[in-house]
């Protein structure tokens, strides 16, 4: 990371972006976990130009401690920790009932390590070195698909055949029955449920669920879509279809 440079980039971007809020008024809470402290006092300035309240920790066990106490609104995490990596963090953060988006950091660039991250409840990921701004701007999107947001759609309850989605309280429901997603799937299927018999490639989605380009890394969006699968379709009749070589539709089940 060139430090100073992307420090000033991400602060400047953050003032033309409209502050983000609590649903109560209060700023957003954040909790950086590295042990790398120029790394973390660096994310910490960047994320307080944001307005937002922050905590740290180096070690995994104290960032469980601090997530417990502090009850963040999002997570920047890195894998490699000196006590417990930030996959059994995470574990353990989800154990304890909070769904907070999780941004992981990690040193490694091979495909496994980014998917094992998301395969374990993490919602995004970036590779040092990388970019303060870049890292913002995620951060921000996770934000902005947490229940954080007010929608801003007119009507905030989509329906397609016997599936409903509320995007107020977040609520999805097929055939009355109550489904709990993630922020990420969740942002998956209000993508699919608005754009119904609409087939939506890999690229739209990343573009439009992730914010950014993944680096081509298509399968991420085919790990959501079959977590997607396990909720939605699963015991009933399909709803998310793959169109071979063009991407994914979903349309109301047949009878």
């Amino acid at each position: 990371m060139t430090l100073n440079r992307d420090l000033l980039a991400a602060s400047s971007s953050s003032a033309k972006q409209p502050k983000l809020r609590r649903a109560d008024g209060t700023a957003v809470r954040a909790l950086v976990v590295d042990d790398e402290s120029t790394l973390t006092d660096l994310l910490s300035m960047a994320l307080r130009y944001e307005g937002w309240e922050v905590r740290t920790a180096a070690e995994g066990r104290a960032a469980i401690q601090v997530a417990r106490e502090f009850r963040p609104d999002v997570i920047v995490l890195d894998v490699m920790l000196p006590d417990i990596d930030g996959l059994q963090v995470l574990q353990r953060v989800r154990n304890d009932g909070q769904e907070t988006p999780v941004l992981f950091l990690t040193a490694k660039d091979a495909l496994d390590d980014r998917i094992a991250g998301l395969t374990a409840g993490g919602d995004d990921y970036v590779t040092k070195p990388f970019s303060l701004e870049e890292l913002v701007a995620r951060l921000r999107g996770l934000i902005r698909r947490s229940t954080l947001v007010v929608a801003d759609a007119d009507d905030p309850v989509v329906t397609v055949g016997d599936l409903q989605l509320d995007e107020d309280s977040h609520e999805v429901f097929r055939d009355g029955e109550s489904i709990e997603l993630t922020a990420t799937e969740f942002e998956l299927l209000r993508y699919l449920m608005r754009n119904p018999r609409r087939v939506l490639s890999k690229a739209q989605i990343l573009d439009r669920v992730w914010s950014y380009d993944f680096g081509g890394k298509s399968s991420v969006v085919e790990i959501y879509i079959s977590y997607l699968r396990k909720k939605i379709d699963a015991g009933r009749a399909p709803m998310i279809h793959t169109v071979r070589g063009a991407g994914y539709m979903l349309k109301p089940a047949s009878l």
